[in-house]
C-alpha cells in the first residue's frame, strides 16, 4: 500500500514530468498533472483516469496559488510535491548569452520552484506528511562550456535541496534531489536549441542515454522506501556519459587587447 496518495507534477507535459506522471498513476497514485500546454495534458489524462490535468505557469505566483485553492477536496493534501519543470536555452559561452534568457532560465528553474514550494510545503509540515522530490542536474555538479546560468539555477536546486532537509528537521517531511545526466526522449535540448531539430539529435547521436522512464522509475523507487529512510541526492548519469577532468590552455594568450573607439563586446 502507498504511504503516499496524492503527487503533484509540475512539467508534467513531456519528458521526465510526463513518464513521472504516468507510471505514478498506473501504480494507483493520484496525480495532478501541472504544465502550459492542455492539449499535452489532455493526452496523459486520456491514458489514465488516476491524472488530473491543470494548466499551470510556475513562474506566476498568482496563478500557482490561486490553482492549488481550485483543487478539488479530495486532491488539496498534496503528499509528494515533485518539481520538474525546467529549461534550458542555448549553450553560447557567458559573454555572447541573451540577458532575457538567463533570466528565463532563472525564472522557471528557480523561481518556479519556490513559488510551488512555498504553496505546498507549509501544508506537509502540520501534517508531518509529505516529500518533495526535486530534479536537478548533473549540469549543478560540474560545470561545462557553454553550461553557465543553466548550471547555475541547477546547483540552487541542490543546494535548496539540502536546506530544505536541514530546515525540515524534527519532522516526517523528507527532500530529494535527482541530477540526471544525458537523457534522450525529451524536449530538452529542442527547447535549448531554439527549436533546432537536427542540432538536439546530434547531442544524442552514437550513444545510450538515460530515458524519461529511468527517472520514472526511480521516483516510484524513492516514494516505496520506508518512513525512517531519506535519501539524500542521486546523480545519475549513462554509463557511456563521465566526468571530464579539468582542462589546460596551450600557449594562452595573456596580452590585453585595444578595442577600437566605438567598439563593443
Amino acid at each position: 500500500m502507498n504511504q503516499y496518495k496524492t503527487v503533484f507534477v509540475t512539467g508534467a507535459s513531456a519528458g521526465f514530468g510526463a513518464a513521472i506522471a504516468k507510471l505514478l498513476a498506473q501504480n494507483g497514485y493520484k496525480v495532478i498533472a501541472g504544465a502550459r500546454r492542455r492539449s499535452k495534458l489532455e493526452e496523459l489524462t486520456a491514458s489514465n483516469s488516476n491524472i488530473y490535468p491543470i494548466e499551470l505557469d510556475v513562474t506566476d505566483e498568482k496563478s500557482v496559488s490561486t490553482l492549488l485553492n481550485d483543487l478539488p477536496d479530495d486532491l488539496k493534501n498534496i503528499d509528494v510535491l515533485i518539481n520538474n519543470a525546467g529549461l534550458a536555452l542555448g549553450t553560447d559561452p557567458a559573454y555572447n548569452c541573451k540577458l532575457n534568457e538567463w533570466k528565463t532560465m532563472v525564472d522557471t528553474n528557480i523561481n518556479g520552484i519556490l513559488n510551488m514550494t512555498n504553496a505546498i510545503l507549509p501544508s506537509m509540515v502540520k501534517r508531518n506528511h509529505g516529500y518533495i522530490i526535486n530534479l536537478g542536474s548533473t549540469a549543478g555538479c560540474w560545470p561545462y562550456r557553454g553550461g553557465n546560468v543553466y548550471g547555475a539555477t541547477k546547483a540552487f536546486v541542490e543546494q535548496f535541496t539540502r536546506n530544505l532537509r536541514t530546515d525540515l528537521s524534527g519532522t516526517a517531511v523528507k527532500a530529494t534531489v535527482i541530477k540526471p545526466g544525458l537523457c534522450g526522449n525529451t524536449e530538452f535540448s529542442n527547447v535549448r536549441f531554439h527549436g533546432d531539430d537536427k542540432k538536439a539529435a546530434a547531442v544524442y547521436q552514437d550513444t545510450v542515454s538515460i530515458s524519461p522512464e529511468d527517472i520514472a522509475n526511480t521516483v516510484l523507487w524513492l516514494l516505496s522506501t520506508p518512513p525512517h529512510m531519506n535519501v539524500n541526492d542521486m546523480e545519475i548519469m549513462p554509463v557511456c556519459q563521465t566526468y571530464g577532468g579539468l582542462s589546460v590552455v596551450r600557449n594562452l594568450d595573456l596580452n590585453q587587447k585595444k578595442l577600437e573607439t566605438n567598439s563593443m563586446l
